[in-house]
């Protein structure tokens, strides 16, 4: 650009008023660490405002807009950022993505001035180092403080996973994940079974949106790729990694898991150790067999990582199991801001990273077309009386979710099991006073109120007075069920009076003394347990067979 085109740029940039946010003027030389967070907020300002570029302007006075020049020059080798590294260089290498920016440098009326030209973000935020920033009025502050502007970027992005990938073909693609996405399709869609059956392999992935006009979507290489296929969407990595870790964090097992993703999400989660819990807290029910983990919510939480990965930063889906937890990671930010957000407006989300790959996964019956999954998960998790997932959100380029395959606190179980009729947001409160994390005054003011909570803020805890909690201590005794003696007892009477029995009368016999917290499978599994316990303590045994068993008192 030649110098009277960048002092004409100059001066109409200076009777911009102050508070144009994708417009910094700063009078001399800035931290370099600063100027990276400038070119961050202002590339995104300048897209939330519709404009091509955003300026970063040296040797103008911040508030008159007048030219007082400046001593700084990034060109020159004494510039540098962390590491000793040139200073340019530096800056371009801390930028994701790197949009571009060019640094003028040129004199009017005999002062040097320093012009940053810095390219709009057009396909997700811009950030350094990370971060994601943003202009608010004349202050800079993290985009992630503001979800709904970081949306709006979103929405102006190209879907990456709608492109064509170049150079794919229908022979790069697996005929086993071919072959479930139609049974898949067609159980989500079963009027169309007919047609899909009728499709050839060319025709399915042009109906499904895989393909258009026969050239292969970066979708189709995610989920229906054979696994040498992934480097045809490189530098994008198409890869989930699980990492088996013991209780000091050792690293004890891996395993690499490529495309064809709708296939090996299954192969995954085989590798996580689901254990069988025997007993609940307290000891006021005897055992009750219950797995770790729900096998929905890790699919859902496995699938949440595939479909909102952000794929342009190059970084694999990460599975680490250790003892009771595990921990799912993606990188890209959480578009829907909060957590909260989501389960409070309890619908589908508006904007999506990757729109393409995420229907394409809703009509393969991998994720929910209503957006409901997250607010499941923490349903599921609630009925289960474990705790809430966890979701760590602090690391803007990336998402964390804990989801916990113990009992993190007896209070908190007991107090689940007792109380049913706790709404979803009084159970996140309580799962965060559980865990030691801080929880607003108010929301304290309403637990302690109800007596959930006891303790002075902000040190809380769970309330130990389950029953006092509940009401009347013979509603808690009525909703906790009784003792195991007391099921044992009748069960023995029963037997001796009118032996054989049969598992239809037992069940006849208990279920409505049953805790009113289970429902009947789970009821069910309460019965075999009782029954095999009193069998191997030879106090009961089977004359019938397996399957139409007889029970008569040894």
């Amino acid at each position: 650009m030649e110098t009277t085109d960048l002092v004409a740029l100059l001066n109409r940039l200076r009777q911009e008023p102050n508070e144009s946010e994708w417009i910094e003027f700063k009078s001399n030389r800035y931290e370099s660490h600063e100027i990276g967070k400038y070119l961050s907020a202002l590339s995104n300002s300048a897209c939330l405002l519709g404009k091509p570029y955003g300026y970063l302007v040296f040797g103008i006075d911040d508030q008159a807009h007048q030219i007082v020049g400046t001593s700084f020059d990034p060109y020159s080798d004494k510039e540098k950022g962390k590491g000793n590294q040139s200073l340019l260089l530096w800056l371009s290498t801390n930028l994701q993505p790197n949009i571009g920016f060019t640094p003028f440098t040129f004199t009017t009326e005999n002062k040097r001035v320093v012009l940053f030209e810095i390219h709009s973000a057009y396909n997700q935020p811009v950030r350094f180092k990370g971060t994601a920033y943003i202009r608010i009025g004349s202050s800079k502050t993290e985009l992630r403080n503001h979800p709904d502007k970081e949306r709006v970027i979103w929405s102006r992005q190209i879907d990456w996973s709608a492109q064509i990938c170049e150079n794919a073909t229908l022979n790069d693609l697996d005929p086993e994940a071919i072959h479930k996405a139609r049974s898949e399709h067609k159980v989500k869609f079963p009027n169309r079974a007919n047609d899909v059956d009728n499709w050839g392999d060319t025709t399915f992935l042009n109906k499904t949106s895989l393909a258009i006009q026969g050239a292969i979507t970066n979708t189709a290489i995610l989920l229906l790729g054979k696994p040498e296929s992934a480097t045809l969407i490189s530098p994008a990595v198409a890869r989930i990694t699980w990492i088996l870790k013991d209780d000091k964090n050792n690293e004890k097992d891996y395993e690499h898991f490529d495309p064809p993703f709708l296939v090996n999400v299954d192969r995954v989660l085989l590798k996580i150790r689901n254990l069988t819990i025997r007993e609940l807290p307290g000891g006021t029910l005897f055992p009750i067999e219950i797995q770790q983990y729900n096998e929905w919510v890790l699919r859902e939480a496995l699938h949440n990582c595939i479909a909102h990965q952000d794929y342009s930063l190059k970084g694999r889906i990460i599975l680490v199991e250790m003892p009771a937890r595990l921990l799912f990671s993606n990188v890209g930010s959480f578009l829907p801001g909060n957590v909260e957000r989501v389960i409070q407006q309890d619908a589908p989300q508006e904007i999506y990273r990757n729109t393409l790959l995420v229907k394409a996964m809703v009509n393969f019956n991998m994720i929910d077309t209503q957006g409901g999954g997250i607010k499941k998960m923490f349903l599921t998790q609630k009925e289960r009386c474990f705790p809430m997932p966890d979701y760590d959100l602090s690391d803007s380029s990336r998402v964390l979710v804990t989801i916990h395959g113990t009992i993190v606190n007896e209070n908190y179980s007991r107090l689940l099991m007792a109380r049913t009729d706790l709404d979803l947001w009084a159970v996140m409160s309580l799962d965060k006073v559980q865990k030691g994390l801080k929880i607003r005054n108010d929301i304290y003011k309403k637990l302690k109120k109800t007596g959930l909570v006891e303790g002075r803020y902000p040190n809380i805890y769970i309330s130990t007075k389950v029953a006092k909690v509940t009401g009347l201590k013979a509603e808690y005794i009525r909703k906790r069920g009784l003792e195991r003696k007391y099921y044992r007892d009748i069960v023995l009477e029963l037997i001796q009076h009118h032996g054989p029995v049969s598992r239809e009368e037992i069940n006849q016999l208990l279920m409505n003394k049953l805790p009113e917290v289970l429902n009947d499978d789970k009821k069910s599994i309460l019965i075999h347990n009782l029954l095999t316990s009193l069998r191997k303590k030879d106090l009961i045994k089977n004359t019938g067979s397996r399957k139409s068993p007889k029970w008569i008192k040894t």
